[in-house]
C-alpha cells in the first residue's frame, strides 16, 4: 500500500481522449474506494471516474483539461487513515422498474450523500470570490452538488445579500460532447442533400387501444405502452418494404442493413444523446418499450456507455414532449434519414365527408437525397402513417387480443 496512481481508462473504442468535466470530490479529501471522484467527458458521452482505493486524493490534472487515455490524473495515498469525520459514500439506488418518467432535464438528489450541498472546485472558487455560502444555493449537480453554473445562475438571479450589478453576461465552457455534437451537426448540413417530406397521423387508433390495454398490458409485462413502441414498430415494418432508408454511404458505395438498429432520442442533463436500441425489427412493443425505459434511465444517470449508441441505422426523435408543432430534423451521420415525431393537437379533420375533431400528429422525415428518391421517402412515411392509423395488427401481430389479454 501507498501512492496510487489513477489512470483515464478507455471509455470506447477510437476513444483516445477525454476532458475532466468536474471533480466531485476537493483536493486532500478522503475518498472511499469506488466513490465516483470525477466525471470524465468524451466526444461521445459522460462517464463517471471511480476511485480505485481508498485514501487522500491529490489531483493531476484540473477542471477542463484534456487527457489522453492512460494518463495520471490523480493519485490516492492510501496509507493514510481515514479521518474520524470524513462522510461514508452513498450509493443512490436507481429507478424501479415500473417507474414511468425515465427522463429527466436535472438531477434531483431522491436522498442525502457525500455530494449533497458540497461546491466542486470551481464552484468553490467562485463563491469564495463573491463571499457566498453553500446554504444560498440549490445543487442541481449529481446528487445534489452545487455546480459553478449553479453558482452563476444564483449570482445572476439575485440571492440574500448580493446586488447585481447592471446587465451581466457569463460564459461557459463548451463540453467536449457538446463540441462533437455542434461538428457533426454543421457536417451533416454541408455534406449531405438533405430534404425533409412530412405528413399527419390520426393518434385516435393509438390512443382508444392504449386505454383499453396499458393496464393488462403493463399487468402481463411490467412496462407501459407507450407511443414510441408503435412508432419504432411501424419503422421496422416500414424499412422492411424501403431499404435504402435503412441505407448508408459507404466510400463508393451503399450499404445496405437487414437489421433495424434505432437510435432514440432523449434528453438528459448533458444534452440530447441518441442510444441504440439493437436489432428492434424482431422485437415485439413490450420488448422494445423494455429496452428504451432501460437505455433511457442510463442515459438520464450519466451510465450510458458509448457502444449504447453507436452504430444505429435510423434514428426517432420526439420534439413533441417539449411541445414542438413541427420541425426538421436533422440527419444523425452516417445514417442517411431520422423521423421526427411532433406534439399531439386536436384539429379539425374531414372523416368520411364530415368534420370531426381528432388528435393530430405531425410527423417529418428527413433524408439524404443522395440515396433515398422522393418516391422512397413519401412511401415509407406513407407507410408509417397507415400502420400507426391502424395499430391492432402490430399489437397482435403474433397473438390475437383474446389470448394476450383474456380479461379485457
Amino acid at each position: 500500500m501507498g501512492l496510487l496512481q489513477m489512470k483515464v481508462p478507455s471509455p470506447g473504442e477510437s476513444i483516445s481522449e477525454v476532458e475532466i468535466a468536474a471533480w466531485l470530490v476537493s483536493e486532500g479529501d478522503y475518498v472511499m474506494k469506488d466513490q465516483a471522484i470525477a466525471e470524465v467527458d468524451s466526444d461521445k458521452a459522460t462517464l463517471e471516474l471511480p476511485a480505485e482505493e481508498s485514501g487522500i486524493i491529490s489531483f493531476k490534472a484540473e477542471e477542463g483539461d484534456v487527457v489522453q487515455v492512460g494518463q495520471v490524473v490523480c493519485t490516492i495515498d492510501t496509507s493514510a487513515e481515514k479521518p474520524k469525520d470524513a462522510p461514508e459514500a452513498k450509493l443512490v439506488e436507481s429507478p424501479s422498474p415500473t417507474e414511468e418518467k425515465v427522463v429527466e432535464t436535472s438531477h434531483t438528489p431522491s436522498e442525502t450523500t457525500y455530494a449533497t450541498g458540497h461546491p466542486s472546485p470551481a464552484a468553490s472558487k467562485l463563491m469564495n470570490e463573491k463571499g457566498l455560502e453553500s446554504e444560498d444555493i440549490q445543487g442541481t449537480g449529481k446528487d445534489g452538488r452545487i455546480t459553478k453554473n449553479d453558482v452563476i445562475n444564483a449570482l445572476n438571479g439575485g440571492i440574500s445579500g448580493f446586488e447585481p450589478e447592471g446587465r451581466k453576461t457569463s460564459r461557459e465552457k463548451m463540453s467536449m460532447l457538446r463540441r462533437k455534437i455542434a461538428q457533426r451537426l454543421v457536417a451533416v448540413k454541408n455534406e449531405t442533400a438533405m430534404l425533409t417530406t412530412f405528413n399527419e397521423v390520426d393518434m385516435k387508433p393509438i390512443m382508444d387501444l392504449r386505454k383499453k390495454y396499458k393496464e393488462a398490458f403493463a399487468e402481463k409485462f411490467g412496462v407501459n405502452l407507450g407511443f414510441m413502441s408503435f412508432f419504432t414498430k411501424a419503422v421496422t415494418e416500414s424499412l422492411n418494404l424501403f431499404p435504402t432508408v435503412n441505407a448508408q454511404i459507404g466510400d463508393k458505395e451503399i450499404i445496405l442493413h437487414e437489421y433495424a438498429d434505432i437510435g432514440i432520442a432523449v434528453s438528459s442533463p448533458k444534452g440530447l444523446m441518441v442510444p441504440v436500441v439493437r436489432n428492434a425489427e424482431g422485437m415485439e412493443l413490450h420488448e422494445i418499450e423494455s429496452d428504451i425505459k432501460r437505455l433511457a434511465i442510463k442515459a438520464r444517470d450519466g451510465k450510458i456507455t458509448p457502444d449504447e449508441m453507436t452504430g444505429g441505422t435510423f434514428t426517432i426523435t420526439n420534439g413533441g414532449v417539449f411541445g414542438s408543432m413541427l420541425s426538421t430534423p436533422i440527419i444523425n451521420p452516417p445514417q442517411s434519414a431520422i423521423l421526427g415525431m411532433h406534439n399531439i393537437v386536436e384539429r379539425p379533420v374531414a372523416i368520411d365527408g364530415k368534420v370531426e375533431i381528432r388528435p393530430i400528429m405531425y410527423v417529418a422525415l428527413s433524408y439524404d437525397h443522395r440515396i433515398i428518391d422522393g418516391k422512397e421517402s413519401v412511401g415509407f412515411l406513407v407507410n408509417v402513417k397507415e400502420l400507426l392509423e391502424s395499430p391492432e395488427q402490430m399489437l397482435f401481430a403474433s397473438e390475437d387480443a383474446s389470448v394476450m389479454f383474456p380479461n379485457v
